[in-house]
């Protein structure tokens, strides 16, 4: 399978042909999406969009893992990441 990624740009301009918008507002519109999920993921909110997708923080336990050049062992310490799932709208439309 090919590499077919859309970038940004194309998102936009795709979304603003759609919707009749202007791609400066579309640009700003996704942007502050982006934003707003990012700050309410970062206090630990999940954010769910039902059916397509859904953003939360999760605690990752501190593990030993393995330097891959040296085979030497390393301590990797507990953090935090962000789990992304996809909702069921999303995985019908890819089947």
């Amino acid at each position: 399978m090919a590499d077919k990624s859309i970038t940004k740009t194309e998102l936009v301009a795709s979304i603003a042909s759609a919707t009749g918008q202007s791609q400066a507002a579309v640009s700003g519109v996704l942007d502050s999406l982006f934003a707003t999920v990012s700050e309410a993921v970062a206090k630990g909110s999940k954010v769910s969009i039902p059916g397509w997708i859904a953003f939360e923080q999760v605690d990752t336990a501190a593990r030993t893992g393995r330097n891959p050049q040296t085979g030497a062992e390393i301590k990797i310490p507990a953090g935090k990441r962000v789990k992304v799932t996809a909702g069921s709208k999303l995985k019908a439309a890819v089947k």
